[in-house]
């Protein structure tokens, strides 16, 4: 089992960004070592990415509902 695999879906909702990294990180050294872990990096990198597109939905509408009017 890849260590950073392991890592990537720990941080994935802990938080996000690292488990980015490490998620790529981790399909990389898979794919050079043939380690374990390949569908969990898989999965940490779906979580990752998708809280990061609703991260900035959010700070998106957040910023239409609470932003600068004009006028």
């Amino acid at each position: 089992m890849n260590v950073m695999a392991a890592l990537a879906i720990v941080f994935a909702f802990l938080f996000f960004p690292l488990g980015i990294v490490f998620g790529h990180v981790g399909r990389r050294q898979i794919a050079r070592t043939g380690e374990t872990g390949g569908g969990l990096a898989t999965a940490a990198l779906v979580v990752s990415y998708l809280l990061l597109g609703l991260t900035v939905c959010l700070c998106c509408g957040g910023l239409y509902l609470w932003g600068p009017k004009d006028g």
